[in-house]
């Protein structure tokens, strides 16, 4: 399959453009095309051991979204924006977890389970060592996923405003997520800036390179 690629100035010129937009214009939604690839970049996300120990929440409801800016600390974006993204990570990760994975990996590949044994003990082992932080292990996974999405909706055109400022206990009560194996972690919300957005004209506030990045 031939890879379609964006140029270097595209790239960056997307990163530049976009912004965590602190209002929304709730008369514009992401169409049905673009909201397809955003979703499918959110499934390709890579996760350790490729072990996926999360899920992705999709509030698009105007009931439910009118209910989370007062459990967002009164921020408006969750209630104005096109889709909010919930991101839950997965609370423990079992062996039969582990299992259900190795048996996707397996059809998807056209290998036995007993072909990738080792693979699965190599998990396994992992996940033993961790106990007790399997939550905090998968929490990192989710923020993984948040860094695609911005980047994803970057060059989509689309934008974005990742918050962490909400009330993970008051969501999960919200989304149903009680009780679960799964709690929200982090929130996303999706759309279209409003032309009064003042804060989208703000010069990016960044060290330089020479701060951040060493050459070893």
């Amino acid at each position: 399959m031939a890879l379609s690629t964006v140029s270097a100035t595209q790239l960056i010129d997307s990163y530049q453009w976009r912004y965590a937009v602190k209002r929304f214009d709730p008369s514009k939604q992401i169409d049905a095309v673009t909201w397809a690839a955003i979703e499918k970049s959110l499934v390709l996300t890579p996760s350790s051991f490729g072990l996926q120990p999360w899920k992705f929440l999709v509030v698009r409801s105007p009931e439910v979204k009118a209910k989370l800016p007062a459990i967002s600390w009164n921020q408006t974006q969750p209630g104005d924006c096109s889709h909010m993204v919930v991101f839950a990570a997965r609370k423990t990760v079992d062996e039969a977890y582990v299992d259900a994975f190795i048996a996707q990996a397996a059809e998807k590949r056209g290998v036995t389970a007993e072909a990738l044994v080792g693979y699965r003990n190599v998990i396994v082992g992992f996940l033993k060592n961790t106990t007790g932080r399997h939550m905090v292990w998968s929490s990192n996974q989710a923020y993984i996923a948040l860094g695609q999405l911005l980047a994803s909706a970057a060059v989509l055109g689309v934008d974005a405003c990742p918050m962490e400022g909400i009330v993970a206990l008051e969501y999960d009560k919200l989304l149903g997520l009680e009780g679960s194996d799964y709690a929200t972690v982090v929130g996303c919300a999706l759309g279209y800036r409003h032309p009064e957005d003042h804060y989208a004209s703000m010069a990016k506030v960044r060290f330089d390179a020479t701060e951040v990045i060493q050459y070893l």
